[in-house]
């Protein structure tokens, strides 16, 4: 049987077809190290390369300094920032907490306001433990579409109050941008609050609850990836990172990695 076609249909459905690949090929990235893990303009993305260097990222850090903003930290020294995102609590962060103490690692952790509501006593464990909280905003809205400065000032000046009623200090002037989206404007409202921006130069596919990397997974996507100066993201919400810390922090000491508090990375990066 042969089939007859319409010339300008077949191009028409070619070209669409072919459109198609590439917006899907923007939004998950390529399946290997030059994956980018965010595409879409106003979101946090990187390219990774090469094995053991660090990512190609879609705004350079000399751009972002003028913002008091940061991803990574000194490339000729093995040192990286350990942080985690958390959103709300569902078992893993205690665990995570005691990986942390065994190998006397300060982590940053950015929460938003139903995680301090929710688990007062966690995060009191956290200050206690050494640790540092930074602001993830009050409710974890999509902050590239707030353009007036007074509703961007309130989701971080409320989640500041909630943490300083529920711990009686003063919360670090770090702040992370809910799924890495931002803009500039942002990114200069936070700069007038006294804010530093945290970004990262490393992170994977672990936040679906009920679709978690197993181990092998995970590994892949992590040890390949580490570069001196990196500020690691991972979340506390999941079980597969509770179950692999360990693992994975001796990985990176064995390697000669040193973790240090974020702290250090914004007094280097601002003297």
């Amino acid at each position: 049987m042969y089939l007859i076609f319409n010339k300008k249909i077949v191009i028409s459905v070619i070209s669409g077809i072919m459109i198609l690949a590439v917006a899907v090929l923007a939004c998950v990235g390529i399946s290997n190290n030059t994956a980018v893990e965010t595409a879409a303009d106003g979101n946090w993305g990187l390219s990774f390369q090469t094995e053991g260097q660090p990512p190609v990222a879609n705004a350079s850090q000399e751009q972002l300094s003028k913002m008091d903003a940061f991803y990574i930290g000194d490339t000729s020294k093995k040192t990286v920032y350990l942080t985690f995102d958390a959103g709300y609590e569902n078992g893993n962060t205690e665990k995570i907490l005691d990986v942390l103490k065994k190998h006397k690692v300060s982590a940053t952790f950015f929460l938003v306001g139903n995680y301090i509501k929710t688990s007062p006593d966690i995060v009191k464990r956290m200050v206690a433990e050494g640790h540092t909280v930074g602001n993830h905003t009050f409710t974890h809205p999509d902050m590239s579409e707030i353009s007036d400065e007074q509703s961007f000032k309130e989701e971080l000046t409320k989640l500041e109050q909630l943490y300083k009623e529920t711990t009686g200090q003063e919360m670090l002037k770090i702040y992370r941008p809910p799924q890495g989206k931002y803009s500039e404007s942002n990114l200069k409202m936070a700069q007038s609050m006294g804010y530093k921006t945290i970004f990262w130069s490393l992170a994977y596919v672990d936040w679906y609850e009920n679709k978690q990397p197993t181990h092998d997974e995970a590994f892949k996507k992590l040890i390949p990836r580490m570069h001196n100066g990196a500020v690691i993201l991972l979340h506390s919400t999941s079980k597969t990172n509770a179950e692999i810390l360990d693992e994975f922090l001796t990985k990176c000491e064995q390697t000669g990695y040193k973790f240090e508090p974020i702290s250090n990375l914004i007094k280097t990066k601002t003297e």
